[in-house]
């Protein structure tokens, strides 16, 4: 009988650690580009630091001190900033965490849930992201890009040619991003569709 208990006991622990373990699935795409879009998959356990590393090698970009996280309301307005490292002129009134320290799962745990992350500091450059799926009882032991489509923008602004008013198409669309992104309107719903997007299998 205590035999039967104990391993009972075990299973149920077996069981109840599976369920917890987690894997999110989290879409990345771009309102520079609207062919770009990947699908990521990465453990809930994970640091951001590991969800960062995978960005910049998908799209070739180099590492930049300020390049970020931020996690949104539903409106996209920015609550929490995960940062690569520690800056006293960011500009935030909150709490700052730092991706090599914080779990992706201590933000990120409604499907749903959005957030950016901020590949060109100095342009004020950003994806959007989404928590697409929360996939129960799988782990990835390492981040992937389980899905992609089309070529991701380059990595700065000044990168690219002007157009006939002087100014990069980049540049120009930016500033429209940037006024609505830090400000209250946040995106419209329609162009933040998802379903609208074909992805391709690796």
């Amino acid at each position: 009988m205590n035999t039967f208990l104990t391993l009972s006991a075990t299973a149920i622990e077996a069981l109840s650690d599976k369920l917890l373990t987690m894997t999110l699935k989290l879409t990345l795409f771009s309102q520079e580009k609207e062919d770009f879009v990947r699908e990521i998959l990465i453990d809930s356990d994970a640091k951001f630091s590991e969800l960062h590393q995978l960005i910049l090698n998908d799209c070739n970009y180099d590492e930049l001190d300020k390049q970020s996280f931020l996690i949104c309301d539903e409106d996209w307005r920015v609550k929490q900033r995960i940062c690569l490292q520690e800056s006293e002129d960011i500009g935030y009134d909150m709490d700052i965490n730092l991706m090599s320290r914080t779990r992706i799962g201590d933000f990120l745990e409604d499907e749903g849930q959005r957030l950016a992350y901020v590949f060109d500091p100095d342009g004020k450059r950003f994806f959007l992201m989404e928590l697409t799926e929360n996939v129960f009882g799988r782990t990835e032991k390492k981040a992937i890009v389980n899905r992609r489509h089309g070529q991701p923008p380059l990595q700065s602004a000044d990168s690219q040619m002007p157009n006939a008013s002087g100014e990069t198409e980049e540049n120009t669309e930016e500033e429209a991003l940037e006024e609505d992104f830090y400000g209250d309107d946040g995106f419209e719903a329609e162009e933040l569709d998802l379903e609208g997007y074909e992805i391709d299998e690796q």
